[in-house]
């Protein structure tokens, strides 16, 4: 969906998306009850879990990470099961997870309660482009996609966090 911004060959090389501090586990894709029944995957023998939530009737999750965490140090990493680290996100294009295909925009609920479409503030690709041609990706379609994928499944709607970037008026 950000291919007019962000080549494939760019993420592939970064990678940032797909790491989690432990402090930052809010940010893990929100998944479909779909999703989860479909993709059971194992990091060194060890299966991974979901932690299941349900919000007016749909059942949705996350990837239930903090396992493998060594340490209690907020700023500890683990990447994403699903990344191979030779070839990148083992997923088809065609089943990886909403958020994850918005990365580095999110759909955040404002304090006023009104939903924005907003960017991540620590994407490094992201980082090096004028925030003014996000705002025009997100004006000229991809935030209408981006509303419409979240009337469907409004779970992927997060709470606005200080920092991030509101790209709409």
């Amino acid at each position: 969906m950000l291919s007019a911004v962000l080549s494939k060959k760019t993420c592939a090389e970064c990678r940032f998306c797909c790491s989690f501090r432990r402090k930052s586990l809010w940010e893990t894709p929100l998944l479909s009850e779909e999703f989860m029944k479909m993709h059971t995957v194992s990091v060194n023998g060890e299966p991974v879990a979901y932690r299941n939530y349900s919000d007016k009737g749909l059942i949705y999750g996350q990837t239930d990470l903090t396992k493998f965490y060594k340490t209690d140090d907020p700023e500890e990493e683990v990447t994403c099961p699903f990344l191979d680290p030779e070839k990148g996100c083992s997923l088809p294009e065609d089943e990886k997870p909403f958020d994850c295909k918005i990365w580095p925009l999110r759909y955040m609920r404002m304090p006023e309660r009104d939903c924005k479409v907003c960017l991540t503030p620590t994407c490094p690709a992201i980082n090096k482009i004028d925030v003014s041609v996000m705002e025009d990706l997100v004006r000229n379609g991809l935030g209408d996609k981006i509303r419409e994928y979240a009337d469907t499944h409004p779970y992927i709607i997060k709470d606005y966090r200080d920092g991030f970037i509101v790209l709409e008026r």
